[in-house]
């Protein structure tokens, strides 16, 4: 009965101690065929630095069209578009700074 107990609360614990990339990013992510890093990819090629990726990937989120989206036609066409976020400013702010440290490039090169 107390190994039960221990296991339930090491997985509830690990359910809250994931942040906020991991939750609402990955999670909704893991299904699709192109994983965050080359979205990530695609997202510094077309908005070139950091201010400008977080600015155009938050206002995405937030007003989700297919004339705004740097995912293909054919991507689009077979996944759709999402579904406007329901995170908060703070919500997505994190969740893009931590998305920014972990596929940046920049200072990563030697």
């Amino acid at each position: 009965m107390v190994k039960h107990i221990i296991l339930s609360l090491v997985l509830i614990s690990g359910l809250f101690a994931q942040d906020a990339y991991e939750r609402n990013c990955v999670e909704c992510h893991k299904e699709l065929p192109t994983s965050l890093q080359r979205m990530f990819m695609r997202y510094l090629l077309v908005y070139g630095g950091e201010q400008n990726v977080k600015a155009g990937l938050k206002h995405y989120l937030k007003y989700p069209l297919k004339e705004i989206s740097v995912m293909s036609d054919l991507f689009i066409d077979s996944y759709g578009i999402k579904k406007k976020t329901t995170l908060s400013d703070s919500e997505i702010d994190e969740a893009l700074d931590i998305y920014w440290d972990k596929f940046k490039v920049f200072n990563k090169l030697k």
